[in-house]
């Protein structure tokens, strides 16, 4: 499980927006990216490199 301060202060490394944490996926998204941001061992990997490209119905589901 990921520290609740510590996402608190997580900012999508590309637009430095706040992220939404999935904890089914263990991911954080970005939302105005469509980027998913994988949780590894407890800890964050916020490179665009490893980020995973949200579909469009996982990007519909996040604007509703």
């Amino acid at each position: 499980m990921v520290d609740k301060k510590l996402l608190d202060i997580l900012a999508c490394p590309i637009c430095k927006s706040s992220l939404i944490y999935d904890k089914a996926r263990q991911e954080l998204i970005c939302k105005p990216d469509r980027l998913a941001f994988p949780i590894r061992d407890d800890i964050p990997v916020m490179l665009e490199d490893e980020a995973r490209v949200l579909s469009p119905e996982e990007a519909e589901a996040l604007s509703k």
